[in-house]
Formats: structure tokens, sequence, C-alpha cells
């Protein structure tokens, strides 16, 4: 199995962290964000990965290399001065990841989440983790039900989505349908959101999902940053 570590956004609500240094590389715990994810890849047995970059891209390969150190393969996918959000991302990124199940996660969150537990053949397009509500999105993302199946709509209590997931290239199909004539669709390559097509898949029951009691982080802030450092200290 393939991965992708989405590491493209431009870090706005980090600032003024980011100003200067992409998200994905800010240091908690004595190391980048980034490698953390890519020590949990290398554990489970993963040998390719997939990082798009954007804002200040340049900085990853020097700071990362080719990925050898932890017996891993990294492909650096520069999608210019403007991210293609996460749907564009992934759609970019299929020549190098390939017709199979592939694992994402995303470049901001920490979390100590098992990636080898995880289903190799999820049973629809995707099976995401889902974690409880912090304090910062109370209202969570989706419903996760009893038979495993993860959906928007309804009244049930929601869980957060962890930022980690399994998905098949199947999640991109019909995307122009999906998203419809956004500017975004008709920049070249195109630019739209995974969240869409995610809620289409569920509308068809094509989307499961797992709850995660571990320690998971969304580091969207300098405090949250600052917290996660010294917990990771503390360890």
């Amino acid at each position: 199995m393939k991965a992708i570590i989405f590491s493209a956004g431009k870090g706005e609500r980090m600032r003024p962290l980011t100003l200067h240094t992409p998200k994905p590389l800010l240091v908690a715990g004595g190391k980048p964000l980034i490698v953390w994810h890519l020590e949990r890849l290398a554990a489970a047995g993963i040998e390719d990965v997939v990082i798009n970059t954007s804002w200040l891209g340049e900085q990853f390969e020097p700071a990362l290399g080719d990925g050898s150190r932890w017996g891993l393969k990294l492909h650096y996918i520069d999608e210019g001065p403007v991210p293609l959000e996460t749907g564009g991302g992934i759609l970019n990124a299929l020549p190098v990841l390939g017709d199979q199940p592939f694992l994402v996660v995303n470049g901001d969150v920490w979390t100590d989440v098992d990636f080898a537990a995880l289903p190799k053949q999820p049973a629809g397009d995707a099976h995401l983790v889902l974690v409880d509500n912090p304090v910062q999105h109370p209202r969570g993302d989706f419903i996760l039900h009893a038979d495993g199946l993860v959906s928007n709509d309804g009244d049930a209590a929601r869980l957060t989505y962890a930022g980690v997931g399994i998905y098949r290239p199947a999640i991109i199909d019909g995307w122009r349908e999906v998203i419809g004539n956004t500017e975004g669709a008709a920049a070249m390559p195109p630019q739209f959101g995974l969240a869409p097509l995610m809620r289409h898949a569920m509308s068809q029951g094509r989307v499961t999902g797992q709850h995660y009691a571990g320690r998971w982080t969304d580091v969207g802030t300098p405090e949250r940053l600052e917290a996660l450092d010294q917990a990771l200290r503390d360890l």
C-alpha cells in the first residue's frame, strides 16, 4: 500500500510560525510533525509516500531527503503556487498512487493510530478514522453507525474526521459531476476539496469508519502546537 501526506496548505491559522516554515515541518516533541507520520508509515510496512507541496514546498526535500533513512521512497509533487485542495491533490497524485487503495493522512495532525491496523481493502470507496470531538470542533463531522457505515445526514451524535483514512481511487470517479461548474473545477490542474466526494459516497453507503480513542491532535494553532510539544516531551 502507498500513502499520501497532505502537505500543501498555507497554514494561515498557524502564523507567524508558518510565514517561513510549512506547517508539516513545524517541530513537536523534537521532530517535525511529518516525521512522526513517516516513522509510523514505515513501521506499518508502507514503502512509497507521496508528499504534495505548495506553500514553501521547496523546503521539504532538503529536510526529508529521499526517505531512505526511514526505509521509504518519498515522491514530492509540487502543486504550484495555489494548492489543489484535498480532492485535486489526490487526482493529481493518482499516477503515482496507482489503482489500489492508499492511505491518506493530513500533515497537520499528530496521532498514535496504528496505520497497520487499518483495512487494506476498504468495503467501499473509503474507510475513515473518527475521533471524539475536540474543544474547537464540538459539533463533529460525521455519524458512525453500528454497522460501521459513516453518514453525513441525521440527528445522531457525530464524531470528528481524524484526517486519516484508506481510500480507493474510485472516490475521485465522477468528480466533475459532484463538484459542478466551480472555478476550481475549470482550473488546470483542477482544484477541489474531497469533502463533497466523501459525502456523495456516504449517501450511497460506500464509506465505512472506525472510532479511534487513542491520542490525536489537530495542530491548527500555535497554542495547540505548544501543548502537543510539551505533552510529547513529557512522555
